[in-house]
């Protein structure tokens, strides 16, 4: 840990390993974790399990879950819900919060043992008790699904707030789609958006949630693909990487992301916008309503630019746009009518 002396890895499974060798369980599961992680050792999931088994068998609660953990991941041994179930409990047992949680979600999505949401309220209840967050998130998704307890959002909310106390992002993102829904707590879009963006943060794995909240935010048809890459784009533009990779990730089958994220990537200066520009033409770009073409000389390309008039027609520049004034000044002031 750095604490009075140097941080040093290497020097620190040094002596957990002369520690280990003596039979000290608390040794064994530190240098079981050290390969585990591949700090100060080569990573090897192989003599992780080795030394936790060791730690484990002499009655070590982090072992026996790091333990239960190897054996439900396939990690250094081949994966086995059931004998994953066999260590958790046997740490759970001991009060070790982590496998209490563990084994509660083993109940709840059947891994292992008899699908069985009251058991697996007990244990997350247990765990959560001990205020482990990941627990406290368990407990809250059990009351909002009405999981082995009455289907309650105000106690879900609770109990995803103490979780987001500690930094869940898992809680994070369930507490933003409370507020999203108004589930608990009165619908906010604003407040539904920051704990996505929280979440999102932590884990891509929430990015998609936090993308149709922002959108709902602004009152963004998502069904309408102009409207939503263009307002990403410009979200990416200002830095907001989740917009940027979101828009990256779509840009594979989507004309319009496409499009998109090359005119984001032109507003990065990097040589592979004309890349993306060019893919999202052969994906029917020109087929679209924005596709950017000038409307007078007919150039096609990233650099033509929208009338700040009436957002709709593009124009290579001052040049075009002053050539065709005569014409595109009354389609102007049509739209402006409209509006």
């Amino acid at each position: 840990d750095g604490q009075g002396v140097e941080q040093n890895y290497n020097l620190a499974v040094e002596w957990y390993r002369r520690s280990a060798d003596q039979g000290h369980a608390n040794a064994q599961y530190s240098l079981g974790y050290s390969y585990s992680i591949g700090k100060g050792v080569e990573q090897n999931y192989e003599i992780a399990v080795e030394w936790y088994r060791r730690a484990a068998d002499q009655g070590s609660a982090n072992a026996q879950h790091s333990l239960g953990e190897c054996y439900y991941d396939g990690q250094g041994v081949e994966q086995n819900y059931n004998l994953a179930v066999e260590w958790y409990r046997r740490a759970a047992d001991q009060g070790d919060a982590d496998a209490q949680y563990s084994l509660g979600f083993c109940y709840h999505y059947g891994l292992g043992v008899e699908q069985n949401y009251e058991i697996a309220v007990e244990w997350y209840r247990h765990a959560a008790d001990q205020d482990n967050a990941k627990g406290q998130c368990g407990l809250g998704n059990c009351y909002s699904n009405g999981h082995g307890v009455e289907q309650n959002y105000d106690l879900a909310v609770e109990w995803y707030r103490r979780a987001v106390d500690q930094g869940n992002a898992n809680a994070q993102c369930n507490l933003g789609y409370c507020y999203y829904n108004g589930l608990g707590v009165e619908q906010n879009y604003d407040l539904a958006v920051e704990w996505y963006r929280r979440a999102v943060d932590q884990s891509s794995k929430h990015r998609n949630s936090f993308i149709e909240c922002y959108l709902a935010q602004r009152g963004i048809d998502t069904l309408n693909d102009i409207k939503v890459y263009g307002a990403l784009d410009k979200e990416a533009r200002k830095g907001c990487k989740h917009a940027r990779d979101y828009l990256k990730e779509k840009a594979e089958t989507n004309a319009q992301a496409t499009y998109r994220f090359s005119r984001y990537l032109r507003s990065q200066i990097d040589e592979r916008a004309q890349e993306y520009f060019d893919r999202a033409r052969s994906m029917g770009l020109d087929k679209q309503d924005n596709y950017p073409i000038c409307g007078y000389c007919g150039n096609v390309s990233l650099d033509v630019l929208l009338c700040g008039r009436c957002r709709r027609k593009y124009f290579c520049g001052p040049a075009c746009i002053r050539d065709a004034w005569s014409v595109h000044h009354q389609f102007c002031s049509r739209r402006r009518k409209k509006s």
